[in-house]
């Protein structure tokens, strides 16, 4: 005999899942594996999977997941599913910030349909960059916050956002390359979880990566007030390992690129070295900055060289 009991996976560590079950409204956490059909790459269990737990009656009986429910998206890198907010983190200073690696990382979101708030952090270090940074996504239609673990500043507007955003049992994730200062970040913002931090590595001029796997945090009480996910961090977006967008996506990735998009001279128009294109026009102006563009030209021809028949008929 089977008891069922419907969850929601919080942590996964070397296949081991851990499980955030509620039952009479008391909640607990249940350490089970995924039933074989469940381990395979194409239908894995992801953090963040809504699941139906099996529970063998028994001192002995075996706890496994034996169903994930429908997900509304999910994530290679971070391994993540059913997101509804997505914190890009970028240091304005150590490490050097990587506009080119965030930029992939907001072109993934969009594509996912995951709306994506951008975060600047260790503005102490740098108010110049950090002026610079938050003018260039917030003319990408980005909201932007500023924000300094050390001195604090900023924090509280960011925690009042998060709040608003993951009432109702929401799930956010904040993702950067190593070092940007992510844990500190949330430790900031939650001092009550206690996430492990690293110190920059002189020789590589990056962080040591001290997350080293993806778990939800219920940070208001009880899963009703939202889950924050603390993900390893990384610095480069692989697209080559990639198969979830074409070229032909790419433009509706970036957002800023709405309003110009059908307003080329040619209706096939790549905005890349076409006559009369809108969005090389919109650069010229100044009404799209170069270094999105940039980064734009960049992942079309990663997209355009594996696979340059996608999306054609």
């Amino acid at each position: 005999m089977k008891n069922r009991i419907d969850g929601r996976v919080v942590s996964s560590v070397g296949g081991l899942f851990e499980v955030l079950c509620t039952e009479n409204g008391e909640e607990r956490r249940i350490p089970c594996r995924a039933r074989g059909s469940l381990r395979r790459d194409d239908a894995r269990v992801l953090v963040g999977d809504l699941v139906v737990v099996g529970i063998e009656d028994g001192a002995r009986g075996e706890t496994v997941i034996d169903e994930v429910a429908p997900r509304k998206n999910s994530l290679i890198r971070p391994p993540l599913a059913n997101l509804d907010e997505m914190y890009a983190v970028l240091a304005v200073k150590d490490p050097p910030p990587m506009p080119e690696t965030t930029d992939k990382l907001l072109a993934i979101m969009e594509h996912n349909r995951i709306n994506c708030t951008v975060v600047l952090t260790k503005i102490d270090l740098s108010v110049k960059e950090a002026a610079r940074l938050a003018t260039l996504y917030r003319m990408a239609d980005y909201e932007v916050f500023c924000v300094s673990s050390f001195s604090g500043e900023g924090i509280a507007a960011l925690a009042d956002h998060l709040r608003a955003h993951l009432a109702g049992g929401r799930t956010a994730a904040f993702a950067g390359a190593s070092g940007v200062g992510k844990s500190s970040l949330i430790n900031a913002l939650f001092p009550a979880l206690g996430l492990t931090t690293g110190e920059i590595s002189k020789k590589i001029g990056r962080g040591k990566n001290t997350t080293r796997h993806t778990e939800l945090y219920p940070v208001y009480g009880k899963a009703e007030g939202g889950f924050l996910a603390d993900t390893p961090g990384f610095s480069m977006l692989d697209f080559v390992r990639f198969d979830f967008m074409s070229w032909q996506d790419l433009p509706h990735a970036f957002r800023e690129f709405a309003p110009y998009l059908g307003e080329c001279r040619y209706g096939d128009c790549n905005h890349v070295k076409e006559e009369e294109c809108a969005i090389r026009a919109a650069v010229e102006k100044g009404e799209i900055a170069t270094s999105r563009y940039e980064s734009y030209t960049s992942l079309y021809a990663v997209l355009r060289a594996k696979n340059p028949y996608a999306g054609e008929k």
